[in-house]
């Protein structure tokens, strides 16, 4: 990646500095198994840049494909889960549903993704997934 329009040159190296150095940070303190790290956009980009209204050249959201990492909290290290076309436009293996999603993170963090979110019993449950048991370990699904 170079500096150009992007300013992936600039920010997917500090980002991950600083991401390995929290990770590292939170193995050694003894956190790390019971902290959930999420690092994820609202959206991916158009897998081809083109230009805007403004006709500035750039990648619009793409709510269709994109990428998301879990560490810590149960979550199995170094899992590569799901794959997209060639064009990373839309997912060709595995894909995760947003509902699939937050209820990962729900049983990640001890969480039965059906909990009701009132005591009446009533509202609807916090995920109406499944969680990806591929993702989680053994006591976590």
């Amino acid at each position: 990646f170079d500096d150009g329009w992007n300013g992936l040159g600039f920010a997917l190296p500090r980002c991950d500095v600083a991401v390995s150095a929290l990770l590292e940070d939170l193995e050694t303190r003894g956190l790390l198994d019971d902290t959930l790290v999420v690092l994820v956009g609202e959206f991916g980009r158009t897998p081809r840049i083109g230009l805007s209204a403004a006709r500035v050249a750039g990648r619009d959201h793409w709510p269709r494909c994109y990428s998301a990492m879990l560490a810590g909290a149960g979550v199995k290290g170094g899992v590569v889960h799901g794959s997209s076309d060639r064009v990373a436009a839309y997912p060709k293996d595995d894909p995760v549903s947003l509902e699939d999603f937050t209820a990962t993170l729900y049983a990640a963090m001890g969480i039965d993704p059906k909990t009701r979110m009132s005591r009446d019993g009533f509202t609807r449950p916090a995920s109406l997934g499944t969680p990806v048991a591929d993702l989680l370990e053994a006591r976590k699904v």
